[in-house]
Formats: structure tokens, sequence, C-alpha cells
């Protein structure tokens, strides 16, 4: 005769209340500063000091004045951002592609080049440009600031790209060989493809580096025509120190495609950025 058996207790992890409250007071405390600039930004006249700690009677007059006056800056961001990516993404892929699948001489040394030059300073590249540009008739130009926003965005989409692509199987692609498909096919057909959360990923960090970018923009642009919103902001808190619903208007403005762009590429970034560790 058996005994019956007796199921252990299920084991329950204790909730840890002062835990949930430690981590929802340093969310409030990180997210403090994004709600102050929504706050002021929705005051009327302007004030930066007495602000009250919520917008009883919410005035929209400074986003009107940012869209009017700083709109076209914004613009100018956005063809810049979406060009550096375009920029980036069509030297880095192949690049990658060929460092993670081909045999090349040197491929160790070219990759540690890489990382060294992410670690070049923003104000050397950018007085080294200037004197190029300034040769070039690149100065205050959409595609001068293209090309020098790529310098941060290629290495970095070769180098997570490469450790992505390099976790695709090799008999995928050597069976597209045998199948007939040749180096060009089988890179468009297979490899792009299933290396979908990559390219997203090296993409929006490329367009955050170049939204938020500031020292390229400060030395390579000297008139209003081609000015980014990250320069825009920089004058125009310098002209409208009094009118600071305006100022936090754009600075709300300038975040909203940012804010975008990373909830809706979310679930892909973290599939990018661990892709390539676990082969």
């Amino acid at each position: 005769m058996t005994s019956p058996t007796i199921a252990p207790p299920s084991i329950r992890e204790p909730r840890r209340p002062l835990s949930t409250i430690s981590g929802i007071l340093i969310v409030a405390f990180m997210l403090f500063p994004v709600y102050w600039m929504l706050n002021v930004s929705l005051q009327p006249g302007g004030r930066a000091v007495g602000t009250p700690w919520f917008p009883a009677t919410p005035d929209f007059s400074g986003y009107a004045n940012a869209l009017s006056q700083q709109g076209p800056h914004l613009v100018t961001s956005l063809i810049v951002a979406f060009g550096s990516v375009v920029l980036s993404l069509a030297i880095a892929t192949p690049a990658a592609y060929a460092l993670a699948h081909f045999k090349i001489r040197g491929a160790g040394v070219f990759l540690f080049a890489l990382l060294i030059s992410q670690m070049v300073p923003g104000i050397v590249l950018a007085n080294a440009l200037y004197t190029a540009y300034n040769k070039l008739g690149l100065l205050n130009s959409i595609p001068g600031l293209i090309l020098a926003d790529s310098t941060a965005g290629i290495p970095f989409g070769i180098l997570i790209m490469r450790a992505f692509i390099a976790g695709i199987p090799k008999s995928v692609i050597e069976a597209a060989r045998v199948d007939g498909a040749g180096h060009i096919r089988a890179f468009f057909s297979i490899v792009l493809p299933m290396s979908r959360n990559a390219l997203i990923t090296a993409a929006l960090f490329t367009f955050l580096f170049t939204w938020g970018d500031f020292l390229f923009a400060l030395t390579l642009t000297t008139t209003d025509e081609v000015r980014p919103v990250t320069l825009g902001l920089y004058s125009y808190l310098g002209s409208y120190v009094n009118d600071w619903s305006s100022v936090m208007a754009t600075a709300v403005l300038a975040s909203i495609p940012a804010v975008i762009l990373l909830a809706v590429a979310q679930k892909y970034v973290a599939a990018g950025v661990t892709g390539g560790s676990v082969k």
C-alpha cells in the first residue's frame, strides 16, 4: 500500500512594499524635470519664478510661438536626422556583413580602430571637419551636417550589426548560395530580413545621436537658414529668456520625436542589443 503523495506548498515571494515605494520615488525623481518642463510650457506669461505646481489654466501660446519661430529648425533636425540614419545604415550594414562572414585580413585591427574612434572627443572631429568643410564649401549645408553626424552613427552601426549578423548561421546563407543566389542577393534576401532588430536598433541610436547633436551644429553652421533645433533652442534661450513658456514649449516639441521612436521601437531595441551576445 502506497502512501498518498502530498504536494509541497507553493512558495510565494513575500511582497516588499518598501521596494515598490522606493522604485516609485526614484522614477518620480527622474521624471520630475520632464514634468516641470511641460508645466512651465503651459503657464501663462512665461513665468519662471513662482511657477505653480500645476497649470490650473493651461495656456498654449508658448507652443504657438515655438512652432512659428522654431518650426523650420525642427524640420531641419528631422531632415538631418533621417538623412544621417539612411547614410549610416547604407554604409554600416554591408560593412558589418562583410566583417562577419568574409575572411578579411586585418578585420580585428579595423574593429579595434572603430572602437578607438568612439573615444575621440567630438570637439576634435568638429574642428577637423570645419577646416575640411571650409575648403569643400559644405559649411551651412544640410549634406554637411548629415556627413558630420554620420561619423558617430556609422561606427556604432558596424559594431552592433556585426555582432548580430555573426550570430546568423552560415548554413542559411550557404543554402541560399547553393540555390543560385549571389552574395548581394543573399545579403538583401536573407541577411537583412533576419537582421531587422539590429537594423532598427542602429537606426534608432543614430537618430538619437543626430537629433541631440549640438557640437557639430554649433561648429559647422553660422546662419539661420540651416540650423538644427538644438542650436535654435540655444539661441532662443538667449533671446527670449523672459518667455520661459515658449522656451519650454520648444523643448517639449523637440522631445516628442525621440519619445515616439523609443516607445515604438522599444522591443526591437531590446532584441537587437542582446541578439549578438548569445550564439
